[in-house]
């Protein structure tokens, strides 16, 4: 333990002695030479390359970003519209049928052999009233 402790305060007090100002105007000196006279990048296979990548990459983004609004819009805009045709459609063939109550109660539907511990106990957490009759006997 204590040689860990000696540790960490040795490296804090290095850390802190690198923070100076005289150390950190030595080090920034250094890498901001101007020895170099890079001016932009060569002309060889790797940076051909590079720009050809980029360039392909440039194009296959406004590609799917076309794709994106001129052709997933458009069919959500169909799709939404006939979901909503053929909801109409549905309850409007329901409007047709007899009331729930006087349909008929085969032996397989509302099964129960306990009652649900929510409400009366007889419907179920998906219950609609709409769509869903059990008749008590």
């Amino acid at each position: 333990m204590f040689p860990q402790r000696t540790m960490l305060r040795t490296t804090q007090r290095f850390a802190a002695n690198l923070r100076t100002p005289a150390v950190r105007q030595t080090v920034q000196r250094r890498f901001a030479s101007s020895e170099t006279a890079f001016t932009g990048a060569e002309d060889n296979a790797f940076n051909r390359e590079r720009a050809a990548v980029k360039a392909h990459a440039a194009a296959t983004s406004d590609l799917w970003r076309k794709l994106s609004i001129y052709a997933t819009i458009p069919c959500l805009v169909i799709a939404a519209a006939n979901a909503y045709v053929l909801w109409n459609e549905h309850w409007e063939h329901w409007s047709h049928m007899e009331p729930l109550e006087e349909r008929p109660e085969y032996p397989y539907q509302n099964l129960r052999t306990k009652n649900f511990f929510w409400g009366d106990g007889d419907k179920t957490l998906f219950w609609n009233d709409k769509v869903n009759y059990h008749k008590k006997e």
